[in-house]
């Protein structure tokens, strides 16, 4: 193959690369957002329907991996391209992480089901748009290249750790109120762990785009920058 024709095979599947990533983010959203829906509605055959979804965004996570690995192995790509194919495997990764918290979110349905009903719980709701917007916003950072955005999605973690505290103390007065809401309260009170890792993983998300744009490694206050 000549090196024209080497250097257009090499971006046809980048593109590639990229559209598939942008799939696999599309459905983490859509998972992320039936899971909370199926929670609010205790609906449990809706609940059933994002575990078995999420097969898809693993078959996807290991064709993105396999894509990046042909690309490393056969192309030897360099600076941004290099940086772009490393971290999209990352994502894909985190993506399936997305997606293996929405699941179990979607799992604590069944347990709420006959329930005692809670008052309102304004708190899971938001926990779960605020995780929402987080990782939608990660994620167009990612097809954007802006930094500027990734470090605002970065800078909302705080709140949603806030929400998770507050649900908890919120939780364990019920449990303490009446017995009966020991069982729910605990689901709960998983469904918010999950919904904090899923704003988690977005800011990783978020974190890999400042290194994909800047080559700066921002993880853990670390300003660390490549050449």
């Amino acid at each position: 193959m000549s090196a024209v024709g080497g250097t257009r095979h090499f971006h046809e599947e980048l593109a590639r690369l990229k559209n598939r990533l942008l799939e696999m983010s599309a459905l983490a959203e859509e998972l992320v957002r039936a899971s909370v829906e199926a929670l609010r509605e205790r609906d449990e055959s809706a609940a059933r329907e994002v575990v078995a979804r999420d097969q898809q965004l693993d078959a996807l996570e290991v064709e993105i991996d396999d894509l990046c690995i042909q690309l490393l192995a056969l192309q030897q790509p360099m600076a941004r391209d290099l940086r772009l194919i490393t971290m999209a495997m990352k994502i894909s990764n985190d993506l399936e992480r997305v997606g293996d918290h929405a699941v179990n979110i979607a799992e604590g349905v069944p347990h709420l089901v006959d329930s005692p009903m809670f008052a309102e719980l304004p708190e899971v709701e938001e926990m779960a748009r605020l995780a929402g917007e987080m990782l939608s916003d990660a994620l167009d950072c990612f097809v954007r290249a802006d930094a500027t955005n990734a470090r605002d999605v970065i800078d909302r973690d705080d709140r949603v750790d806030q929400m998770a505290e507050s649900l908890f103390r919120i939780l364990l007065t019920h449990m303490m109120e009446d017995p009966r809401r020991i069982g729910p309260s605990m689901t709960l009170f998983l469904v918010s762990r999950n919904l904090e890792r899923i704003a988690d993983l977005a800011t990783n998300i978020a974190e890999d785009v400042v290194f994909l744009v800047e080559g700066r490694n921002i993880k853990h206050g670390l300003r660390i920058e490549l050449d």
